[in-house]
């Protein structure tokens, strides 16, 4: 307190100690201080200072560069009353040593730590990334670790300079300068209100909003508000999804079902597809059977192509139902996928949700009309598609192979394999010899091309005859030789110029040519009956010895003959 002795002392006759105390007194009760905050008046301003008058025996100066806004303007006038911060009084010199920006800082620290002590929420600008987190402005710079940005890491902190959130002070220390920053405890306050909310509101079958929060490639994770819900992929949509990036983006709006609903572990099932009605409650008055549909291919397999008719509603095409053609090989052959396709209905089973399409029948069946095109008996010309061993069949139209048969190649009893004779493209005739369109078989013959040669034979050939044939044929009794196509004789084992040696079959291979004399012909039974021996000896001129095995070739003919019968008769059953 200030004495009031000193008062009636001049104060040139003070002591400095006495002096002091008066000062520092006098001062007090202005409000005036070092170190602290004062009221002042602007009363002068130029390029460089600003002159403030705080009600002290002395003016001070602020540099202009304190108060320019980021404009580069200044904010103030002459008159206008600003807190400024004392940071000295010079008394040798007379000057204040004054300061703007410190006394922003000093009321910016009051609050903060008016805030800290209230609880209260602060409200900042991020303004740079450091190390560890962010810097942020809330008057004075603070701290904001990685780790309380949000709820969920953030991958990216530059993208949130120049962000304005509200933060939570978690430490705060004025002596060393330190203030640390949570934005992620009034998140999780935020969500747990939400979720409180939430829970109250959730109920089976509820329909509600929410935020896509992330996508899996199993399903996307929906937040309702404090709690997420798993809207699996196969609750999107009723149609054929791939990916729920599909449908859905992080971050959007969406209206869902909720499914399931477990109030302990607060797990929530969602739908999306739900919302809508399912399209196959009245798929069989939409797609009845019979009727055409127009749909695009979604999927093709092995077996056919699926075509979809709408959101969740695809038919399948199987590969029979696609062409009248039964030589594609696989239903990529006819379509892609994308393609717009239309189609008939040929069956619907909405238990199973299954619709059966059919696209050959949007075409006329060629076995419809082949009866008419190709009549029995006619001939009909085309290439040969392809070789069995039990014929080889050939194109007529697109779609209808005929086959030939192996016993309708050729009038002989013992053909080639056809391969030896026919390659695939090569165009032939043929006879149409039946047409069973119920099972859709078209058989052929070629060998009904020409008269059957065993109807003339005896005007080719004769008792005694010596001819070359080839050898198509070995069974254990002798040699079948071609003599011409359709006619062959046998060479008994008796009657081959080497014998019965073990090793007599090397010595006829398939294909050998091979001379011999006919001695015996029956054109009713088909056979004629060769003797390779017989050749050699009338080509040798051994008359004798050719006359004997005549006698001895007639006695015991009608034996072999008998016997061979019986053979033939047994090797054509088996056949």
């Amino acid at each position: 307190m200030i004495d009031p002795q000193t008062l009636d002392t001049p104060l040139n006759q003070l002591s400095d100690d006495q002096f002091k105390t008066f000062f520092d007194d006098f001062m007090g009760e202005k409000g005036i201080r070092e170190q602290s905050v004062v009221k002042g008046r602007v009363i002068g301003i130029n390029d460089d200072w600003i002159t403030v008058d705080i009600s002290y025996k002395a003016e001070g100066q602020i540099p202009t560069s304190e108060f320019r806004n980021p404009e580069g303007g200044i904010d103030i006038k002459v008159g206008d009353e600003i807190d400024v911060f004392l940071d000295a009084m010079e008394e040798e010199d007379g000057t204040l040593v004054l300061s703007k920006e410190k006394a922003d800082l000093m009321k910016a620290w009051d609050e903060i730590s008016k805030a800290v002590q209230a609880n209260q929420v602060v409200k900042g600008t991020v303004v740079a990334r450091v190390k560890g987190g962010l810097q942020v402005d809330i008057g004075v710079k603070a701290f904001l670790p990685g780790s309380q940005v949000d709820l969920r890491p953030v991958k990216n902190l530059d993208k949130l300079i120049g962000e304005v959130f509200d933060f939570k002070i978690i430490k705060f220390n004025p002596r060393r300068g330190n203030i640390v920053l949570s934005r992620r405890e009034l998140l999780e306050q935020e969500r747990q209100e939400k979720r409180e909310e939430t829970v109250g509101r959730l109920q089976i079958g509820a329909i509600m909003m929410g935020i896509v929060k992330n996508i899996t490639d199993y399903g996307a994770f929906i937040d309702l508000g404090g709690i997420d819900g798993l809207l699996h992929i196969t609750d999107m949509s009723y149609g054929r999804l791939n990916h729920p990036s599909e449908m859905f983006e992080v971050g959007a709006s969406i209206e869902v079902k909720v499914l399931k609903f477990d109030p302990d572990t607060q797990r929530v099932s969602l739908g999306y597809k739900q919302i809508k009605p399912d399209p196959w409650e009245d798929a069989q008055f939409k797609y009845p059977v019979g009727s055409i549909v127009r749909g695009k291919v979604v999927s093709i397999p092995d077996y056919g192509a699926f075509i979809e008719l709408e959101d969740g509603i695809e038919g399948l095409v199987h590969i029979t139902e696609m062409t009248w053609n039964k030589r594609i090989k696989h239903p990529s052959k006819l379509a892609a996928v994308g393609d717009v396709a239309e189609a008939k209905v040929l069956g619907i089973d909405v238990e199973n949700k299954r619709i059966s399409l059919g696209l050959k029948q949007l075409e006329a069946n060629p076995w419809d009309i082949v009866e008419q095109q190709y009549p029995v008996g006619s001939i009909v010309r085309g290439k040969v598609r392809n070789i069995t061993d039990f014929g080889i069949f050939v194109g007529i139209d697109e779609g209808i192979d005929g086959l030939v048969h192996v016993s309708d190649l050729s009038w002989g009893s013992h053909s080639r394999h056809p391969a030896d004779k026919y390659h695939k493209g090569d165009e032939v005739e043929a006879r149409v010899l039946s047409i069973d369109k119920d099972n859709e078989r078209f058989s052929l013959g070629m060998k009904q091309l020409t008269e059957d040669p065993w109807y003339t034979v005896h005007s080719r050939y004769f008792l005694g005859q010596v001819i070359e044939g080839t050898v198509v044929h070995r069974t254990d009794f002798g040699v079948f030789v071609e003599i011409e196509d359709g006619v062959e004789g046998l060479v008994h084992l008796s009657e081959l110029a080497g014998g019965q040696g073990e090793d007599w079959f090397a010595r006829y291979p398939d294909a050998a040519k091979i001379k011999a004399e006919i001695i015996h012909i029956d054109s009713h039974d088909r056979k004629v009956s060769l003797s390779e021996r017989g050749a050699l000896e009338r080509a040798s001129g051994d008359v004798d010895g050719y006359m004997a095995r005549q006698g001895e070739t007639g006695a015991r003919l009608g034996d072999v003959m008998g016997d061979l019968t019986k053979k033939l008769k047994g090797k054509r059953v088996e056949e």
